[in-house]
């Protein structure tokens, strides 16, 4: 595998839903050796996990990787709090947007990138109920319209 290969672990499809996605980051995740590999099992969920700027630095909470299972002693708390990789003038950049009112940090993704974990994090804003509502529409029609070329090309 090369260095640009992307191997995803685990997507946040709940957060395209619930927020309009202004700006990706790709950050690093500072883990231990028997994390690692549960996540090359692919176990890891990041459903309910946000993430917070506290004194400089970035970490992601509620993000859930479950225990290998042959790490006995070395396993971690699943749930614990875990730290972000990124530079310091992008942790400044990311803070000056979220001062505005109503944007929030949520991870995106959460990949291999050649033997590198890494986090895709996006700078969101909150849906309105309508908002969510046009987006199903929009689903629905173009699912709608997918259906009608299939029969026509039968």
């Amino acid at each position: 595998m090369g260095k640009d290969t992307k191997k995803l672990i685990a997507n946040n499809k709940k957060a395209f839903h619930d927020y309009f996605i202004e700006d990706k980051y790709e950050a690093g995740i500072s883990l231990a050796g028997t994390e690692v590999k549960s996540l090359r099992m692919g176990k890891c969920s990041i459903k309910e996990s946000f993430i917070r700027i506290e004194k400089g630095e970035v970490f992601v909470y509620g993000m859930h990787i479950s225990p290998y299972e042959k790490g006995n002693i070395f396993n971690k708390d699943p749930l614990r709090i875990r730290k972000l990789l990124l530079h310091r003038q992008e942790i400044r950049k990311i803070e000056g947007q979220i001062a505005q009112k109503g944007y929030t940090l949520v991870p995106l993704s959460v990949y291999f990138k050649g033997s590198l974990v890494k986090v895709e994090i996006g700078l969101a804003k909150g849906k309105k109920l309508y908002d969510k509502r046009q987006d199903i529409a929009k689903k629905d029609q173009r699912r709608e319209a997918e259906r009608k070329f299939k029969v026509q090309n039968l």
